[in-house]
């Protein structure tokens, strides 16, 4: 599956549960709201970057299960019923390409340091695990909390990005802090010319 970082709405966490014949999973439900629609058991949704596959639909909400590489690698293992999370339905093969090649496969988690709201922008500074800097490059492609954006700035293990009011308002990052946790995907191209 393939994501392209453009993300298409915002979900609510309904529950979060173990999963009664696998302890080691944790379910996720999710209220994914039009974003349901068409959907159908088997398929992959990127929430918060991270591609997940719905195992479970009743309306619009949608039961997800993660393992536990899932929950420690990413900041899913500390959301908890309430939270909003970003949506954004697998890539179609017939469809436009608007972000970037974005996996869903998280490379790390950053912590936002700083947010700047300026006239026309908001620039959200976050710090980046150390061993994911080397693919970290001012004007190349990064993907955020599922969010294709563009690195602003990089300085040691900080970087920047700047979102539109439009991504601002179709995102959760209306509601993010400072010391919020973000799922990190570096740019896939990035890794593989570097390898």
């Amino acid at each position: 599956m393939m994501f392209t970082g453009i993300i298409e709405g915002v979900g609510k966490i309904k529950k979060i549960s173990k999963n009664t014949k696998n302890q080691s999973a944790i379910q996720m439900t999710v209220d994914l709201g039009m974003n349901a629609k068409g959907l159908k058991i088997g398929q992959s949704v990127a929430l918060n970057g991270v591609c997940l596959t719905a195992i479970k639909l009743s309306k619009s909400n949608c039961i997800f299960e993660m393992i536990e590489e899932t929950t420690k690698k990413t900041d899913l293992g500390n959301l908890k019923a309430g939270d909003i999370v970003n949506i954004e339905r697998s890539l179609k093969y017939n469809g436009r390409l608007e972000g970037h090649f974005v996996l869903g496969h998280i490379d790390g988690v950053g912590i936002i340091k700083k947010i700047q709201n300026k006239s026309k922008e908001v620039q959200v500074w976050f710090e980046i695990p150390k061993n994911l800097s080397k693919y970290v490059v001012e004007k190349g492609s990064i993907s955020v909390d599922g969010i294709s954006l563009t690195v602003v700035d990089v300085k040691n293990n900080l970087a920047s990005v700047c979102l539109i009011p439009h991504t601002v308002q179709m995102t959760n990052f209306k509601i993010k802090n400072v010391g919020d946790k973000l799922n990190i995907e570096t740019d896939i191209l990035g890794k593989y010319i570097l390898k």
